[in-house]
């Protein structure tokens, strides 16, 4: 599975306004930003960009009114906490991977396969009256794991405790919606990490949703990629303070489960 257009592999960080505290993570390349901004003008200026990155084989015939469209769609998800978000588009062509002649990877046609995932992110404030991370991380595992449907796990990130929670449901669908005018099957999986912050009573809550089920276990490793890199501080800072001779963050391994520990994910556990 390999990205299936160019997109910027950058340094994000969030949220879209000030009211909320910073928080930095690195989305990996194949993920197409939403334009969540705090005011109309940024919105509309990084619609722009997005869908020239996005359909990056289009024209201004696409793009101006494809444009205003993700400036809405971002302003209802910045509206209901959702401070990062993008689209996930991966190749899943069987000869992906391989380099041309000049050493690019090749791109391929949607037609070759294409595997979807969505990333969002959401900081939301909490209440807890004792703002140790381990201690809010051991009460949202204790309030998950009492779903019998929800697989969650405790984490140790290089950032913090965090708690994972993965869900596989299916849905049917009606001849009215499907290709084939048969009735079909829709199964989805879902990623969610639960992240407290260290310095004050807020969690960040990144979710990773896929209908690409046969890609499931390449789709939640984008995930462990984008966990290694979460930081409460910015990596800059610290990068000059590590330069200087003090101790930056170790990084560490974590490993993210498939659909469920005890389960493969040919027989995943549906809500």
């Amino acid at each position: 599975m390999s990205p299936a257009a160019d997109s910027a592999n950058a340094l994000h960080v969030s949220p879209a306004d000030g009211a909320l505290p910073p928080l930095w993570f690195l989305a990996p390349e194949g993920f197409f930003s939403l334009p969540i901004a705090a005011t109309a003008e940024e919105r509309s200026e990084r619609a722009f960009s997005f869908v020239r990155e996005l359909y990056s084989r289009g024209d201004e015939n696409i793009w101006e009114p494809a444009a205003p469209y993700y400036a809405a769609v971002a302003e209802l998800m910045g509206d209901t906490g959702v401070t990062y978000a993008a689209m996930g588009l991966f190749s899943t062509a069987d000869d992906e991977g391989e380099e041309t002649a000049d050493g690019e990877v090749p791109r391929y046609e949607p037609s070759d396969g294409v595997a979807q995932c969505a990333l969002s992110i959401a900081i939301t404030p909490t209440d807890q009256a004792d703002p140790d991370p381990d201690i809010v991380a051991q009460g949202i595992l204790a309030t998950l794991s009492s779903d019998p449907y929800n697989d969650a796990i405790w984490l140790d990130l290089p950032c913090g405790p965090a708690v994972s929670c993965i869900t596989v449901r299916e849905y049917r669908l009606g001849p009215s919606v499907t290709a084939t005018g048969e009735p079909a099957k829709l199964v989805t999986g879902q990623i969610q990490v639960h992240i407290p912050f260290p310095t004050g009573p807020f969690v960040a809550v990144f979710t990773l949703y896929t209908a690409s089920m046969d890609q499931w276990s390449e789709i939640y490793s984008l995930m462990k990629a984008v966990l290694q890199t979460v930081s409460f501080i910015d990596p800059l800072e610290d990068a000059e303070r590590t330069a200087d001779g003090n101790t930056g963050p170790t990084s560490l391994s974590v490993d993210v489960p498939g659909p469920d520990k005890s389960q493969s994910a040919d027989t995943p556990r549906f809500r």
